[in-house]
């Protein structure tokens, strides 16, 4: 699933290609997305002009002035400008007409979601329960510290619940844990504030070196130009079971938690 990193480099990506220009239709081949596309959708769009282009979490937001269009890539999908003419291929639902150009939704799963609220975006279900962005300055060692206080939960499941930190999914997590020394099956509640300050810091220095080598590519996700990241060839843990630990030598092991993968050293994260 496209995280935080893929998703901010699709919106730097696409922005300049949307900011500022006036959508001139909206082409629906397929509404089924993890939620039905609304009906009303091309009809409301055309003629509006994006002002900004924005991001929360996972979500990318578009300010149209009378409203926001706000766009998920579910587990798969990606977001491309391409050229008007350009026939659309499988699995390509979505086209937006916009500047003399196409954003075109890929989304082979159908888990993206693309929706309208003429509200803020902030009030809108989907959103409005969002925890902090890990990027941001209110993302602290005493936010961490306070936010895993009494928590009987893993440290690396809480990591991904979005009403605590946003845009964190399995890659970044599992990666984060290994910078910051610390097992992904530690309970939260009982990291100290040394800890906290590790993992906040290791999770923002992992989230800004996946956006330096343009995130990573996975499955079908690429870019808004098709090119693809290459975080991926500096995973320390994640997907790695088996092999040897970059620091340390030991074999990476693997283990379920939260019904999801993970990753770690045991020697190098106690």
């Amino acid at each position: 699933m496209p995280e935080l990193p893929e998703v901010e480099i699709t919106r730097r990506g696409i922005a300049p290609f949307v900011e500022d220009k006036t959508i001139t239709g909206v082409v629906v081949r397929e509404p089924r997305l993890r939620w039905p596309v609304p009906r009303e959708l091309p009809r409301k769009l055309e003629g509006l002009r994006v002002r900004r282009l924005l991001r929360r979490g996972k979500y990318l937001l578009f300010d149209c002035g009378k409203g926001w269009l706000i766009v998920h890539l579910g587990m798969s999908g990606s977001l491309r400008i391409v050229p008007p003419a350009l026939d659309p291929g499988p699995h390509e639902h979505i086209d937006i007409g916009i500047g003399g150009a196409v954003l075109r939704l890929r989304d082979p799963r159908r888990f993206g979601a693309v929706l309208w609220t003429a509200k803020d975006p902030g009030e809108h279900p989907l959103i409005t329960g969002l925890g902090v962005e890990p990027l941001s300055p209110e993302f602290t060692t005493e936010y961490l510290f306070r936010s895993t206080r009494k928590r009987r939960a893993q440290i690396k499941p809480l990591l991904m619940n979005g009403a605590i930190v946003v845009g964190v999914g399995n890659i970044y997590a599992n990666e984060s844990l290994f910078r910051a020394r610390i097992s992904p099956r530690t309970r939260a509640g009982r990291l100290s504030r040394a800890q906290c300050g590790r993992l906040a810091h290791a999770l923002r220095e992992t989230l800004e070196a996946a956006l330096a080598a343009g995130g990573s590519t996975l499955r079908d996700f690429v870019h808004s130009d098709g090119s693809a990241g290459w975080f991926q060839q500096a995973y320390c843990v994640y997907g790695r079971a088996g092999a040897a630990c970059r620091v340390c030598g030991t074999p990476i092991r693997a283990l379920r938690l939260g019904q999801r993968s993970s990753f770690y050293c045991p020697s190098c994260q106690q």
